[in-house]
């Protein structure tokens, strides 16, 4: 199976101009069901008063069927109140835009009908009770600039709604009485008065929604700075950690050779006789360190961007004959067979980063094999060239085998892996990356692993290519 080899990173990834429109439309919509309530109550209470105004000055029939309009509007709209905060006040993005459309008729035809008693009292009413209609008109405008202005579409409509009933109103009551020209003059200069007022509704309540936009929009971009800070400082916390860690296994990795050294020479320094026999773990123990310096220089030189790779024809039986030669001493030193397998072939690839990859994970095989060996190939299929190492190691349980590619990782003991700093295989998936290829692991524990580089096979010369087609059958007379 193909294995995740990077350690997860968590990044912050900025909103889309899409995602960050959809939530400040639905917050803007928040503001206004924020307030439907307060709205929706102060109607409740301005209603009895209006309609106290009017009695005994409009028809009596008119007036109780505006008040039935009135109380079934405000009852539905307190339904409309009562879904938002069952349902729509915990979600988000379009979801409250869908609600808005479904429902913004309800404010519509309301704020129509208080445009009503207009109609009803103008010219026939006391003109008292005019002004007072009037000063119903203008409250009503004024209300929905702060409750209804931060969703503008809304806004727009319930104000035009008010706009058409009163000058519907007065038109009609114009038409069925007759006025005179200085009549008709001074009602004009009325409805101009009232599209002015209009107008300026218009400019203040875009002007408001404008401000709330404005501030819904850097409160998102704020929300997004401390989300990116908080993962910021999150991502330097481990890099501490991960230091520490470093630091640690590094002083105890090289403290067991160095130790060993120095043990030696003092032996060697007691008993010069024994130098046949004290070489070869003195060699040894060099030999660790150095292995150890390489492995954290490789590490360093990758992360920090300065690992150049030079591409050219590699010869692949070649490249894995000298893996093959510089690791038979450890295989021998364990009486393992390590032995590699491939066609003759050239591919186009870095030789050293090649060698860097295949031969951590023959170290890694070598050092969790306890009996049989390890076979190192090449397998050529049709979309990509495989390199495949195989153990009959102790193998790798699951639950690890996504781990094992992160720096400083390292099974137990008792699952039959050496002390080490755990950094082949993390060299191993940095190095893949580089390169652009893929790693697989298959492995079960105690029968053995198989690790897979995948090179693509569109990155490879023709030639190699046609190797992983399937031939045709031979035509039969």
């Amino acid at each position: 199976m193909l294995v995740d080899t990077q350690p997860a990173t968590h990044q912050h990834i900025p909103a889309s101009p899409e995602v960050r429109e959809q939530w400040v439309n639905a917050q803007l919509i928040g503001v206004v069901m924020d307030g439907a309530m307060t709205s929706l109550l102060a109607s409740c209470m301005a209603l009895p008063a209006l309609v106290f105004v009017l009695l005994g000055e409009v028809d009596t029939y008119l007036l109780l069927g505006w008040m039935a309009l009135m109380v079934f509007m405000l009852l539905h709209r307190y339904r409309v109140i009562t879904i938002y905060r069952m349902r729509y006040d915990s979600v988000g993005g379009s979801t409250r835009q869908d609600f808005m459309q479904r429902y913004s008729w309800s404010w519509v035809l309301a704020a129509a009908a208080w445009g009503v008693p207009i109609g009803l009292a103008f010219l026939r009413a006391d003109i008292y009770v005019q002004f007072v209609c009037a000063l119903v008109v203008l409250a009503q405008g004024l209300i929905s600039i702060i409750t209804l202005s931060a969703w503008f579409p809304l806004f727009r409509m319930a104000n035009a709604a008010v706009l058409l009933t009163v000058t519907g109103g007065i038109g009609l009551q114009i038409a069925l009485r007759g006025l005179d020209q200085q009549t008709l003059e001074t009602m004009a200069i009325l409805v101009a008065l009232l599209l002015i007022y209009w107008w300026l509704l218009l400019v203040g309540g875009r002007r408001l929604h404008a401000t709330q936009h404005s501030n819904l929009e850097l409160q998102f971009s704020n929300q997004e700075l401390i989300d990116s800070l908080t993962l910021q400082t999150r991502a330097s916390l481990r890099a501490v950690a991960t230091k520490n860690r470093f630091l640690a296994s590094a002083a105890h990795d090289l403290r067991q050779p160095v130790h060993a050294l120095s043990l030696y020479a003092d032996w060697l320094a007691t008993e010069p006789e024994m130098a046949r026999d004290i070489a070869p773990r003195i060699l040894q123990s060099t030999r660790a360190i150095n292995e150890l310096f390489d492995s954290l220089f490789d590490l360093t030189r990758i992360d920090a961007g300065n690992y150049k790779v030079k591409l050219q024809n590699v010869s692949v039986q070649a490249l894995l004959a000298d893996v093959v030669l510089q690791f038979a001493p450890v295989a021998a030193a364990k009486s393992l067979r390590l032995r590699s397998r491939a066609p003759d072939v050239t591919i186009w690839a870095d030789p050293v980063v090649l060698r860097r990859i295949l031969g951590n994970l023959v170290s890694n095989a070598l050092k969790h094999t306890q009996k049989g060996g390890v076979l190192l190939g090449l397998r050529v299929r049709r979309d990509m060239v495989v390199f495949e190492v195989w153990d009959t190691g102790v193998g790798i349980p699951r639950e690890h085998q996504q781990a094992i590619f992160q720096e400083f990782f390292r099974v137990s003991q008792h699952q039959g892996t050496e002390d080490s700093l755990g950094l082949g295989l993390t060299i191993v998936s940095k190095l893949a990356t580089l390169m652009g290829y893929q790693l697989a692991l298959n492995s079960q524990a105690g029968r053995g692993s198989v690790f897979r580089v995948m090179v693509p096979a569109f990155t490879q010369p023709a030639a190699l290519r046609d190797l992983g087609r399937p031939r045709p059958l031979p035509k039969t007379s």
